[in-house]
């Protein structure tokens, strides 16, 4: 405990657990709970002593383990040197080395092979770095390169990532099986061996070593370090072999296969390049090499192997690829100085006189005339030729070279079929794509993944049976490419976002190095061959456009979310230096829904003009003897989420609906990106409420316009009523983001058809009466409504000076007239529309008389007086006939300027009067005021 308080924890791993899985989360104490009073409590301390058999006290030496109860075996872990250092050599000496690195050469000449290898060691160093970088961010699980890019980027990259890689893996595996395939034919064939023919023989024999590989991995980590340990040894046997035998003098045997020993003159010939065939080229020569070099994640695809992936990942990876470059440098250049491009392997070939005839080749130079075999294209040896483990030429003991062959490409293999599952395993309990689940399950106390396993297993074997080493190879390096691409990106924008949570233990990384790293991988993926980068490319994209679609509730605070806080962050910055101009207003609306899955006809309705245009904020008031948890916004927000409703939300607690709307109005938003209308839902329940309730509500609504908000005020006649709600409060069992609410339909959500959206434009109120409701028109259920303006004036005046109809084409204006027929009309609508209105004021009035039934308070302030209750009457009556003299009873929403409030009108007055205007319709009432300030215009400006 802390010296603090009894309470108070000291600082614990186990409290920063949150983010990893199938961990339990110690918990330290709320702040609620630090802050009660004290109170001296002590439980009972039971200690339990050991003791011996006699009975005394058996005190465990200091620095010992505690005592435990039995359990299972602990699972193995592997150190920097065997779990990474010489995994990471094996794996990246493969095939390539023993089976094709000389031909590279032969072809590429010594120059442009070093160009090729040390490009590829850049590549794969700066990779090297960035996954460093990336891995001591934190304690690494297993999954490799895709648990690491996943954390990092989010599963939109992280999960196509970890498919491609996990297929380039087991692809890796077949490249490998391949190549040892192809030593042992030439061994059978040298033998006089022959199963079926030369392509087939391969596919046999690849098949066979694939399953045998497997054996080995369904064993587990002990017998596989155990096979790896002896690979390691004859390879190093291998090498220090083929040293030795470049030193030594060659025989006439080997003469005729063109060794000569070390020389200058081949040194020199050999630099420049020497294309053989159409398609042999720079690139086709690097593509062919880069396998070669892709084995450096091994320690990564294991880290939940290792005993400390913080500091063995760094150490043994960045090791691993200097000393397999030094190999790779040293072979290329010996071999090259050591062998001519083309001999015969004939030893009557050799000059035992004078030459009488053309000498071509550079055998000429030491005493051999292999111009036949040039000149017909048919040399079998050479540095160009060999169809044998070309190392073993230079050999002391033969063997020995085609054991290290073996060892380089079965251990290779054996360590991609290892790292496939795993990796795959890891995804799989992500649970991003479906079907796959079934591959997640693990088996002992290793927790291996024999189900992955068997799959990686099928798709090696599909690879073996094309047989062809290097279509395989250009394949494998397009794909490793990709992943060697988003790794340096991942450690780029983890940099570059500047997140608290980007504390990488290794430091030696440049996030402008990391993006150079990312953009060369990314163009090399398509220079080795345009149609596997293409490939690789579709399906990737494919495979992000699921998880897009499909957005899986994953949070790993990736690094894209700190970028888009980035951005977020400078542009509303950016945008509060940027003067307001009328042609970029937008209505920024604060909407007071209370809990948003009570009104969803009003949130519906703002959204249906906000979305994807404009600041949308629902405002939930809660009253001070109410609470609510952060589950119960979590499910708020979830219910906008899956109504598709752009909006933040916002509680508040206050005491009242005025004062937590006034401090909503003075708080909401962020720079400019801050709320400029209030959107209320129509208090339909006035009459039946309390004076105060009353006066809360048109305070509200006078508040608004001193903060110099345009206001909107929705009345729904009809379905879904939101305009009772301001008093009603749901229970928290109720907020279900699955319940009925979720389900509940409003009119805002269907199609509209060809019916007509009227506007009452009775006030300038700076054209927002306009402007919402041409807003809706925007969206596509509103799209064929139209929308008809009537407004009150002189018919030239209004439409010529100021409308211009021409310039406005989906909005047609219609002139009020005080015609004779209009006023007899409406002197009938009058007598209806009378008795509606003094039944809603009745109870509020101040009557000079008492009336029967009716009782009299002359100190209530909210009572009208007969002076008010005139004033208002005919108005409202007037009002309330034109609504129905214009044949708006058939439109599908109905907007009209809403009257200012004056200063000594009463709360019930003013609600009986917006109550009149807004009566009778069957379809969606808005009253909108703006502040008087242009929120349109017509001109260019």
């Amino acid at each position: 405990f802390s010296v603090y308080s009894t309470l108070d924890m000291v600082p614990k791993q186990g409290h920063y657990a949150n983010t990893l899985p199938q961990k339990q989360l110690r918990s330290r104490p709320s702040l609620e709970a630090l802050r009660r009073a004290f109170k001296v409590s002590f439980p009972p301390l039971e200690i339990e002593v050991p003791t011996t058999d006699s009975g005394d006290i058996s005190l465990p030496d200091s620095g010992t383990e505690e005592l435990k109860a039995p359990q299972e075996k602990a699972p193995v872990r592997f150190g920097w040197i065997l779990g990474v250092l010489i995994r990471t050599m094996l794996n990246i000496w493969g095939v390539i080395l023993f089976l094709r690195l000389t031909l590279i050469t032969s072809q590429a000449g010594i120059v442009l092979t070093w160009v090729i290898i040390l490009m590829s060691v850049l590549i794969t160093t700066i990779t090297a770095i960035s996954i460093s970088a990336v891995a001591t961010n934190g304690k690494v699980l297993s999954g490799g390169p895709y648990f690491l890019i996943s954390r990092s980027l989010g599963p939109e990259i992280g999960a196509p990532i970890g498919v491609i890689f996990s297929f380039a893996n087991s692809q890796a595996c077949a490249l490998n099986a391949v190549g040892f395939a192809e030593v042992v034919r030439n061994l059978m064939r040298a033998s006089g061996i022959v199963i079926v023919d030369d392509l087939n023989d391969v596919r046999i024999i690849g098949v066979i070593t694939v399953f045998i590989l497997l054996l080995i991995s369904l064993a587990g980590m002990e017998w596989e370090t155990k096979a790896q340990i002896f690979f390691f040894i004859a390879l190093m046997s291998s090498f220090a072999n083929y040293l030795v035998g470049t030193v030594i003098p060659p025989s006439k045997e080997k003469q005729a296969q063109g060794i000569f020993g070390y020389r200058s003159e081949i040194f020199i010939a050999n630099l420049a390049p020497n294309w053989r065939g159409p398609d042999s080229n720079f690139f086709q020569m690097f593509g062919l090499f880069f396998p070669a070099v892709s084995g450096i994640l091994y320690g990564v695809n294991i880290c939940g192997d290792l005993k400390d992936p913080n500091i063995a990942i760094p150490k043994g990876t960045l090791l691993a690829i200097f000393w397999t470059t030094i190999s790779y440098l040293v072979i290329s250049i010996t071999a090259a100085s050591c062998v001519v491009q083309d001999a015969s392997g004939n030893i009557s070939d050799i000059l035992t006189g004078n030459i009488t005839g053309v000498c071509m080749g550079q055998g000429c130079q030491f005493g051999w005339n292999f111009t036949e075999c040039i000149v017909s294209q048919s040399c079998q040896d050479g540095l160009a030729n060999t169809q044998q483990v070309p190392l073993n030429l230079f050999a002391c003991w033969y063997y020995l070279v085609i054991v290290g062959a073996f060892a380089a490409t079965l251990s290779s293999a054996l360590g991609y079929l290892v790292s496939a599952p795993k990796i795959f395993q890891c995804l799989c309990r992500d649970k991003i794509y479906p079907y796959i689940g079934v591959f997640a399950k693990g088996y002992g106390k290793n927790d291996e993944p024999l189900r992955a396993y068997m799959l990686s297993f099928i798709i090696a074997v599909a690879f073996t049976l094309i047989g062809n080493l290097d279509t395989i190879a250009i394949l494998n390096s397009s794909l490793f490419m990709c992943v060697y691409a988003l790794i340096n990106f991942s450690c780029f924008h983890a940099s570059i976002t500047n997140s608290p949570g980007w504390r990488p233990q290794f430091i030696y990384y440049n996030k402008w190095v990391s993006l150079f790293g990312a953009v060369v991988s990314f163009v090399l993926m398509f220079l080795f061959s345009w149609w596997a980068g293409l490939i690789t490319l579709i399906v990737f994209i494919l495979l992000c456009l699921y998880i897009y679609y499909k957005k899986p509730k994953l949070n790993w605070g990736s690094t894209i979310q700190a970028g888009s806080y980035n951005i977020a962050l400078s542009a509303s910055l950016a945008l509060s230096g940027v003067e307001d101009h009328v042609k970029n207003f937008r209505p920024q609306c604060l909407v007071l829904t209370g809990p948003p899955t009570q009104r969803p006809a009003l949130v519906d309705f703002v959204n249906s003009f906000t979305k994807n245009a404009s600041l949308m904020i629902c405002g939930d008031i809660i009253m001070v003897s109410q609470s609510k948890s952060k589950d119960d916004t979590d499910r708020l927000v979830k219910w906008m989420n899956k109504r598709k409703v752009r909006s933040f939300y916002s509680p508040f607690t206050a005491d009242s609906l005025r004062v937590g709307a006034r401090h909503l109005l003075q708080a909401s938003g962020l720079g400019k990106l801050k709320p400029n209308t209030l959107v209320l839902g129509f208090k339909s329940n006035w009459r039946a409420s309390s004076p105060e309730s009353i006066e809360d509500y048109i305070t509200t609504i006078n508040d608004t316009f001193d903060s110099n908000y345009c206001l909107c005020i929705l009345r729904m006649m009809d379905g879904l009523d939101t305009s009772d709600q301001f008093d009603f409060e749901v229970p928290a069992d109720d907020m279900t983001d699955e319940g009925d609410s979720g389900e509940i339909e409003t009119v805002f959500q269907d199609d509209q058809g060809k019916k007509t959206i009227d506007i009452y434009w009775i006030a300038d109120d700076g054209g927002l009466t306009l402007l919402v409701p041409y807003l809706l028109t925007r969206r596509k259920r509103w799209s064929r409504c139209k929308v008809r303006v009537f407004i009150v004036g002189e018919e030239l005046n209004m439409e010529e000076k100021v409308l211009e109809p021409s310039k406005t084409k989906t909005l047609f204006f219609f002139v009020l007239h005080h015609t004779l027929t209009s006023v007899l009309f409406s002197f009938f609508l009058l007598l209806l529309s009378l008795d509606r209105f003094v039944d809603s004021v009745a109870p509020f009035r101040l009557y000079d008389e008492p009336q029967e039934g009716v009782s009299v308070s002359q100190n209530a302030p909210w009572k009208i007086s007969d002076r008010e209750f005139e004033a208002f009457k005919l108005k409202s009556s007037l009002c309330s006939c034109r609504v129905v003299l214009l044949c708006s009873c058939k439109c599908c929403a109905f907007s009209r300027s809403l009257p200012v409030p004056h200063s000594d009108c009463t709360s019930a007055l003013y609600m009986a009067w917006l109550d009149t205007l807004t009566c009778g319709l069957h379809c969606p009432v808005v009253l909108i005021r703006g502040n008087q300030e242009n929120v349109l215009t017509f001109y260019c400006q």
